[in-house]
């Protein structure tokens, strides 16, 4: 029969076809172009695993020539940037403790006088080492700093101080993971990571089966409002998203042994304003998706600039100004910083405002979008 042989005919028919449903279907036809350029982009330029000018506070209880000498062959490496070069103890700490310094250098009241007397004195380098990646080869790079940095300044009576060993000790003190152990940084993240993929994939997919399937027109005749709408769709996710957060913190305390320094109740309030962000999210795909595979497409649209650049696979300071302004845009990003200074720093809320507060806003912003879009879904 004519009908089971192959027509090249009937095929470019089909062909022609795909390619008409393809130019309809404009959002899967940008997802198609678009993921392959970001992935590029982002690969390209804005993924560093060895992060320079890091942010760093200098804790001098002296001031002279070997203290400027030492500072700016901190400088001069290329891995460290002073963004307080006259810090106290307690302003150190904070800024390790908020995340705005990466180090913290202390040199002693009484680091001249020992180095001159040929002692050895020793200065100490603390390290946020919540990331280890982002702060290891800087380390490895202060190794190489003790023999130079004073060379210019150990000149006649003092060049025999030149001579090996070091004139002077670095102490290496990674603070909030002393060991390094990768686990520490990975599993708090993966708690983010996965309520990010989870939430915003189920509600999105939820709200737009309901669309597809012609349930959602039963709404239209309910008096109910697009507020409560949608806050009786997200609340189910809400006790799913704190089952999740359960099973990752049983997972991390008795599998992995990552250790849990701060507050549970701090804890359970970020897990709250982050599962929050990423609902809102979900709902406004929804109403932007027509069936559930936009929204798919959406979601990873999402979550894919979500893992690169909020620091939980590659260190957030060693990407380029525009891509750290990106990120900073991101939930994921301020709830990494928010899991890990709560299990590993042990901050308290003054410590936790400053990231929380982004998540707050972000929430209200799409919520607001979502709101205005959700009620046009229903008209």
């Amino acid at each position: 029969m004519a009908g089971t042989r192959f027509n090249f005919g009937r095929l470019l028919a089909i062909i022609i076809k795909e390619f008409i449903q393809l130019r309809r279907d404009r959002l899967t036809f940008a997802m198609m172009i678009g993921i392959p350029i970001i992935q590029m982009t982002l690969f390209g330029f804005a993924i560093n695993g060895d992060p320079k000018r890091l942010p760093t506070v200098v804790v001098a209880h002296e001031q002279g020539l070997f203290t400027r000498s030492l500072v700016a062959a901190f400088t001069n490496s290329g891995y460290f940037a002073v963004v307080n070069a006259d810090a106290s103890e307690r302003e150190a700490d904070r800024m390790l403790a908020q995340g705005e310094a990466q180090f913290a250098i202390t040199i002693p009241a009484d680091f001249s006088h020992r180095l001159i007397r040929g002692e050895r004195p020793a200065l100490l380098l603390e390290a946020d080492a919540t990331d280890p990646s982002a702060t290891g080869n800087a380390i490895a790079a202060v190794q190489q700093l003790a023999p130079l940095a004073l060379q210019q300044d150990l000149t006649g009576v003092l060049a025999s101080l030149q001579s090996s060993p070091a004139p002077f000790e670095i102490r290496i003190h990674r603070r909030y993971n002393p060991e390094g152990v990768t686990q520490y940084n990975i599993v708090p993240g993966l708690m983010g990571v996965i309520l990010t993929m989870t939430l915003i994939m189920m509600t999105a997919l939820g709200v737009t089966r309901e669309v597809e399937r012609g349930t959602m027109e039963n709404l239209l005749a309910t008096p109910a409002l697009p507020l409560e709408v949608m806050v009786g769709k997200i609340t189910p996710y809400i006790l799913i998203g704190y089952v999740q957060v359960a099973i990752i913190l049983l997972a991390a305390r008795y599998v992995f042994s990552v250790p849990f320094a701060g507050s549970l109740a701090l804890l359970l309030v970020c897990v709250m304003a982050f599962i929050a962000a990423n609902l809102t999210v979900g709902i406004t795909i929804s109403s932007a998706a027509r069936n559930q595979t936009q929204a798919m497409q959406m979601t990873f649209f999402f979550f894919l600039p979500s893992m690169l650049l909020s620091g939980f696979m590659f260190p957030f300071r060693g990407m380029p100004g525009w891509a750290q302004v990106l990120g900073e845009l991101l939930p994921l990003t301020h709830f990494l910083r928010l899991i890990r200074g709560v299990m590993l720093k042990g901050n308290g809320a003054a410590e936790l405002w400053v990231s929380f507060w982004p998540l707050l806003l972000f929430t209200a912003v799409v919520m607001a979008v979502g709101l205005k879009r959700f009620r046009k879904t229903l008209d």
